[in-house]
């Protein structure tokens, strides 16, 4: 048996913290909970990201659950994504029952219930602070990597956006982008070939047929005013507690485009908008990202790379990204490789398959003469995870097998009445959810088409009544010049006429 005293003092020392820090719980030693050897998160290292992953029912959103709650009580806004739909109790307290307490007994610390002041914000017709965007916010490259164009049908978006700037229309939804594409292909392709040069039109319906691929998916539901203002996720109650904001996305687990687009929009307008912050001791605001794989496994070679770009870039802004997944493959490597901390439930071991990813995954965390991690990667119970964190010095802390504290929050979901009280006293939904649908692109072309379908009718009617005049006046030219001409009128009299008639009918006997 393992020298107990050497395993406590050996934990203690990785994860000691002068600052101000979250306790995940206590470290465990062959199966047993080791009390007060806690497994503590300095927050000075939340903004070096993180994964949290396990298979099904092994407690990987509990997890997350804590983390958030904590945070939250320590003044630091979180930003949730509710895939599965089961985080709305966090704005309600949890109750204490007998397996609690015999957790918190062995990890050394007691229970307590809370509740956190909570956001609920939604990306489609459910109820809740309505999140948008505008085309023009999105610009030509990031809207190009979400439709996945090539290089020349990028060129060709660019240029919109140039046209759209240089004659103030403004960019707002799909229906104004689809607008100007089918202008720049029709009626106002002249005007692009002067000012851009020709625009192919197998092209541009390239380009269109990938929004509508986009719109089948909810997305002129998400792309509109008002834009959310990404300060609102940093707000504080008067306990000075962080707002946890949860965003309701049980209906799009089928629309990875549209969590794609939502997601890479918010962090590029975190980065834009956000100061720098440097190591400032504290995020300003942690995401947690559930069910990750619906971002990586439909995104484009050209979206991983804007997606890795800025979870690389935006931990310079205070901000941390956590990913919670099934499986840590899940999430490209060039992305794993920028996660500090890593916290590791049960994985199962049914297949050869199955053996060999278990195999890998261990070799992603740190060895330790305590535990084989590939066994207790099989071993771990329900609520207990492996832990490699990282130090105030950014260095990786010895691995834990851990026995996590329960959340303070209620462990189910809000009932219907409590979820429309939250929704009642919300001071976003109100500044949000009002539907604006000012003028735009859209509406500026339909006006400049159907002006110059007006002019042209216009004009048709002038050219038909020009040519009508000139028909007239040489119909009565002729009729005068054959009045003044003496022989005409000679022989175009009665008397001739008579005469005339009058031999024709005598030859005709």
């Amino acid at each position: 048996m393992a020298n107990k005293q050497a395993f406590f003092d050996y934990i203690n020392s990785g994860y000691t913290t002068k600052g101000d820090f979250i306790n995940l719980g206590a470290a465990m030693l062959e199966g047993e909970t080791v009390t007060d050897a806690y497994v503590k998160i300095p927050l000075k290292t939340l903004n070096r990201h993180g994964l949290i992953a396990g298979a099904t029912g092994t407690g990987k959103t509990k997890t997350l659950q804590i983390i958030a709650e904590n945070l939250s009580e320590k003044g630091i806004p979180v930003l949730l994504m509710d895939i599965k739909g089961d985080l709305s109790g966090i704005a309600a307290p949890g109750e204490n029952n007998a397996k609690i307490e015999e957790r918190h007994k062995a990890i050394g610390f007691p229970y307590e219930a809370k509740k956190f002041p909570s956001e609920i914000l939604t990306l489609s017709d459910q109820e809740g602070v309505r999140l948008r965007a505008t085309v023009s916010e999105f610009g030509p490259v990031l809207l190009s990597r979400i439709l996945d164009l090539s290089d020349v049908q990028a060129g060709i978006v660019a240029v919109i956006f140039k046209y759209c700037d240089d004659n103030k229309m403004p960019l707002l939804d799909l229906k104004d982008f689809k607008k100007i594409l089918q202008y720049a292909t029709d009626e106002g392709k002249e005007e692009f070939s002067e000012a851009y040069g020709r625009i192919s039109s197998s092209s541009t319906g390239a380009i269109l047929r990938k929004v509508v691929e986009l719109e089948q998916q909810g997305a002129d539901l998400f792309f509109g005013e008002k834009s959310f203002d990404p300060q609102d996720l940093l707000r504080i109650d008067e306990n000075g507690f962080g707002y946890i904001n949860i965003i309701r996305l049980t209906d799009i687990q089928d629309k990875p485009k549209l969590f794609s687009t939502f997601m890479l929009s918010l962090l590029a307008e975190i980065y834009a908008t956000f100061p720098e912050q440097g190591d400032s001791g504290r995020p300003e605001l942690v995401l947690f990202i559930d069910e990750a794989h619906l971002i990586f496994n439909e995104a484009s070679s050209a979206l991983l790379n804007q997606i890795e770009s800025i979870v690389k870039l935006i931990r310079s802004k205070g901000v941390g990204l956590y990913f919670v997944t099934q499986d840590p493959t899940d999430v490209p490597d060039a992305v794993l490789s920028q996660l500090g901390l890593k916290i590791q439930h049960a994985l199962r071991a049914f297949t050869a398959k199955d053996r060999k990813a278990i195999k890998l995954t261990a070799e992603n965390y740190p060895i330790s003469e305590y535990y084989k991690t590939d066994e207790v990667l099989t071993s771990l119970g329900i609520g207990e995870a492996l832990v490699s964190a990282l130090n105030e010095k950014g260095i990786p802390t010895p691995l834990a097998r851990t026995m996590l504290r329960a959340p303070m929050s209620r462990m189910d979901i809000l009932s219907e009445n409590e979820l429309k009280s939250l929704l009642k006293n919300s001071k976003l939904i109100p500044k949000y959810n009002e539907v604006i649908d000012r003028e735009s692109a859209y509406e500026i072309l339909t006006e400049k088409i159907e002006t110059a379908n007006k002019e042209e009718v216009k004009e048709k009617a002038r050219e038909e009544k020009e040519a009508a005049r000139k028909t007239t006046t040489s119909s009565r030219s002729i009729s005068r010049r054959s009045t003044a001409n003496p022989w005409i009128k000679t022989l175009s009299s009665p008397t001739v006429i008579r005469s005339v008639l009058g031999i024709l009918g005598k030859m005709m006997r």
